[in-house]
């Protein structure tokens, strides 16, 4: 039986693992992909604390890994199906295994919704980005377009004025979503440029992004914008499809946690980009990771201070 079992091996989920397998706890992480997260996409990281010239995404993942490990945690790749109580415990099943917890770390994150157009894929990390707050800096001075209508959308494009020259908001309706105060700053902001009732259809690049095709859904035209940066904010998918039945999740299908990351069920925890009202940022998810890993380590340590006093009593 392992003490915790971590899913997700994302920033959130690896600093989880320092720390708990610090705290002696027998501790097992499992990823269904590369380790890293979304800072595996991240070409390069200057906005993490101790890094003033920064360093790329990959490498500060085998950095995060390597330092879990070198504290006892296991790091195994593989897909978990389910998650089931087991007396004061859990089942984790996997495609082969079934393997027994006292405590869980939910670790799984989000994925940003991604528009599923050409060009798209090829130059995440080159000039496509979800994330204004992390690659913002990369397109001073430059043209940028944002795709989406939200908060986020709006939000995001308002931060990157302090960069760009030019920002513009692509939106697929003739009004934006976002909340009437944010609207506001956007139409108030000179550096910032609205189309309406478009999409954008293919990104294209050669080696750097040269323009958009961008679509009117009223007329079905199609044309090109030239730009050098693509922002994408048309929602998040977060990973907690395993545990709808099993945890309290919000509105968005985000697990609910309180400031201590325990969730709606005794001995599971959760953090980064998975829970409710995370600031998806690196430096927060491994804070998170941390405050989860403190929580399961106290959790583990009185269920096994429970048991020896039952043992010393019979």
């Amino acid at each position: 039986m392992y003490d915790t079992i971590i899913i997700g091996a994302g920033p959130a989920g690896l600093s989880a693992a320092i720390y708990t397998s610090r705290g002696q706890l027998d501790t097992l992480v499992i990823e269904k992909g590369p380790s890293g997260g979304q800072i595996a996409m991240t070409e390069l990281v200057e906005n993490y604390p101790g890094f003033p010239d920064g360093d790329s995404g990959p490498n500060l993942a085998e950095a995060f890994q390597k330092q879990a490990e070198k504290f006892g945690a296991k790091v195994v790749n593989g897909t978990v199906k389910e998650i089931r109580k087991n007396g004061n415990g859990f089942i984790v099943v996997m495609d082969k295994e079934e393997l027994e917890t006292r405590s869980i770390i939910c670790a799984m994150g989000a994925d940003p919704r991604k528009l599923n157009v050409p060009g798209e894929e090829k130059n995440v990390g080159t000039g496509v980005s979800y994330c204004a707050t992390c690659d913002g800096f990369f397109f001073r001075g430059k043209d940028v377009i944002v795709a989406g209508g939200g908060d986020a959308a709006v939000e995001e494009g308002i931060f990157l004025t302090r960069f760009a020259n030019t920002v513009t908001i692509v939106h697929r309706r003739d009004e934006l979503r976002a909340t009437k105060i944010l609207q506001q700053r956007a139409f108030d902001n000179k550096k910032i440029k609205f189309i309406w009732d478009t999409v954008i259809t293919e990104i294209v690049s050669n080696g750097a992004i040269k323009h958009v095709i961008l679509k009117n859904v009223k007329t079905g035209e199609l044309r090109e914008h030239p730009i050098h940066g693509v922002f994408i904010f048309v929602g998040h998918i977060p990973n907690t499809k395993l545990v709808k039945n099993l945890l309290e999740l919000d509105e968005h299908d985000l697990i609910q946690v309180d400031l201590s990351m325990r969730t709606s069920v005794p001995g599971i925890f959760a953090c980064g980009d998975c829970r409710s009202a995370a600031a998806r940022q690196m430096v927060s998810s491994a804070g998170d990771g941390a405050t989860a890993a403190i929580s399961a380590i106290k959790y583990v340590d009185a269920q096994k201070a429970e048991e020896a006093d039952k043992t010393v009593r019979a």
